[in-house]
């Protein structure tokens, strides 16, 4: 009998690695969105008395059955410092489907965010929220070195994880690729760049847009910067010109909604 290639053994590791992961959301309004939300997985509820008197139209719909604890000993397996508000929910991470379905065919308008390697689960979590707000179809990251589907990054998204796809690709390069043979013109953001956005804007005609975003610090990886069509900035006016990746986010994506 054969030996396995490398990489097959390894795709199979992930693939069962996958089917075990779980996430632990917490607080009123991230439980209650998942509680609402029919494609989400749901495993265990562990709530107080006052939040369950606050979640019960969404336990109700959901079909689970919560489990009681007192609020001095919470014993859902949060990391220390989370603002639970006496409510926790075992989930599996949603499935949103392929990068092409979701860009080609997907709810909102042919806009989409990526993001190299944003680790930090609040600032992801806000990009989620402003990609629902301005009605971007996905936001899509590299699977590693990314904000992974956290509670923390489902409260910052104030309920945006359950409704605003969030896509995590095993290649941004190959998926901006993708993109680019499907008719998007993708942007990457810079703030020392000689083109403004909406200059880029402008020269992307009628085309679906792709706003790139690269963390804070390090910026845009250079295979990454190499396959965006074109690179822009925000103009500012102060003597101080940074604004955090999702703010940027948040300005990109009004400024793509609306041209």
């Amino acid at each position: 009998m054969s030996k396995k290639p490398a990489w097959v053994v390894d795709k199979e590791r992930g693939r069962k690695a996958e089917a075990k992961e779980t996430v632990w959301l917490f607080g009123l309004h991230a439980v209650r969105d998942a509680l609402l939300n029919p494609a989400r997985e749901k495993l265990r509820l562990i709530v107080t008395r006052n939040a369950l008197d606050k979640l019960e139209d969404a336990v109700a719909t959901a079909g689970i059955e919560p489990e009681l604890v007192d609020a001095r000993n919470f014993t859902a397996p949060l990391d220390e410092g989370s603002v639970h508000q006496g409510a926790a929910m075992e989930v599996k991470p949603l499935n949103w489907g392929k990068l092409a379905d979701v860009a080609i065919s997907g709810a909102g308008a042919p806009l989409v965010v990526l993001l190299d390697r944003v680790t930090d689960p609040h600032n992801a979590g806000a990009v989620l929220r402003s990609a629902e707000v301005f009605g971007a179809r996905a936001v899509i990251a590299p699977r590693h070195h990314s904000a992974p589907e956290t509670g923390a990054l489902a409260k910052t998204a104030s309920g945006a994880l359950e409704r605003q796809p969030y896509l995590r690709v095993t290649n941004l390069a190959e998926a901006m690729t993708e993109l680019k043979d499907m008719g998007f013109f993708l942007i990457g953001l810079d703030g020392e760049a000689e083109v403004t956005l909406a200059e880029a804007l402008a020269g992307a005609g009628t085309r679906p847009i792709g706003l790139v975003m690269g963390a804070e610090g390090p910026g845009l990886r250079e295979k990454t910067r190499e396959t965006c069509d074109m690179i822009a900035r925000i103009p500012f006016v102060g003597e101080f010109g940074s604004l955090n990746v999702s703010n940027a986010a948040a300005v990109s994506l009004y400024a793509a909604s609306t041209r």
